[in-house]
């Protein structure tokens, strides 16, 4: 009981902080720059808090996630693309957005903006799940 008292306030401090989401290796990357700020594992989860910055002009690259994602944008604008590349969202700050698991959810996000974007993510993996899996780049153009 412990423990899963542990994890909801582990929980509610991340979302209290805002998400992040996350950007680790993807296909490539580029300009993503992130910090574990807390973890915790409980009943066959990794419960994950991470701060992502992107730089203008970065990338998180074409990945998909084991667990899901929940997410806030806390600084500047996130454009979020599904593997057909259209766009799922635009996500400016205050904005929050989930990203499911599995890799049927292939996505990418990136800055196109003049201005860092900064996320608060709570990842909820299988344990020992990688943060994220990389994926080929998808047959399509992204706009712009």
């Amino acid at each position: 009981m412990r423990k899963r008292h542990q994890v909801l306030l582990a929980l509610s401090a991340a979302i209290g902080l805002s998400l992040t989401p996350l950007t680790a290796s993807a296909t490539p990357s580029t300009g993503v720059h992130g910090e574990i700020l807390g973890q915790v594992a409980f009943g066959g989860k990794d419960y994950v808090l991470r701060q992502i910055t992107i730089d203008p002009g970065g990338s998180t690259g074409w990945h998909f996630h084991d667990g899901t994602l929940y997410a806030a944008v806390v600084a500047g604008t996130l454009s979020h693309y599904r593997s057909d590349c259209t766009v799922d969202g635009i996500y400016q700050t205050g904005n929050t957005l989930i990203e499911p698991s599995g890799s049927g959810n292939i996505h990418i996000g990136n800055n196109s903006q003049t201005t860092p974007m900064v996320l608060m993510v709570v990842y909820v993996n299988p344990t020992g799940s990688p943060l994220s899996e990389d994926a080929a780049p998808p047959n399509c153009q992204l706009p712009g």
